[in-house]
């Protein structure tokens, strides 16, 4: 049909379609092919008498395109970001590993607080000043080394927050028992120079405190 199409002479594009029993877009279509691939008529032995160096010709792969910087994926960032010891640092460090070229850490920081504001309100927290002190321990335990014998001693890190300012108390104990949670609360409440509304329970971690 290619070579029909492309016959010399003088007939239109109509009456190139009705010879060949096909529509006059299908005919235009065979041109511009013809013309893109910088064909003339007559055309050279070697494709004249090869069907598939032809349709080669005339059909090429389309161009690698240029794949876009990978985007994180939100969501998850948004649900791995509760969980202790994860920061939005080393977040956007796993997701360069995965694309070497992908956004800068200020982009990251900047394009995540605006996703997140996009929430439903349903998902947000709204809090008061001074209603509520966020409190419990990180999860993970750090090692204290005594300088005379080289001994290390792992203590747990106890964390209080302010749930609008996020101002934040920290200190270490050498457990999670009932008599070291009292005197966390107690020395975070100094630290305040008040008490808020209503301490509560992060949903993060599951301390052995409550349980004693």
């Amino acid at each position: 049909m290619d070579r029909c199409v492309h016959s010399k002479g003088t007939r239109t594009h109509p009456n190139k379609a009705q010879a060949i029993g096909t529509s006059t877009s299908t005919v235009w279509q065979y041109l511009h092919r013809v013309k893109l691939a910088g064909l003339e008529w007559p055309m050279p032995a070697q494709l004249a008498s090869d069907d598939a160096a032809l349709e080669a010709q005339l059909y090429p792969p389309p161009a690698p395109r240029t794949l876009p910087r990978g985007m994180p994926h939100w969501p998850t960032i948004h649900r791995e970001i509760g969980k202790p010891g994860v920061t939005l640092d080393l977040l956007w460090q796993e997701y360069r590993a995965q694309h070497p070229d992908g956004y800068g850490y200020s982009w990251f920081c900047r394009a995540y607080q605006e996703w997140a504001q996009r929430l439903p309100v349903t998902m947000r927290q709204t809090h008061m000043p001074g209603q509520k002190l966020f409190v419990d321990y990180s999860g993970k335990k750090l090692g204290i080394i005594n300088p005379d014998t080289g001994e290390i001693r792992e203590a747990e890190l106890f964390v209080a927050a302010l749930g609008v300012s996020g101002y934040t108390f920290a200190e270490l104990t050498w457990t999670q028992k009932l008599p070291d949670w009292i005197g966390s609360h107690v020395r975070a409440f100094a630290f305040y120079n008040g008490c808020a509304g209503r301490p509560e329970r992060s949903r993060w971690c599951k301390s052995t405190a409550m349980k004693e």
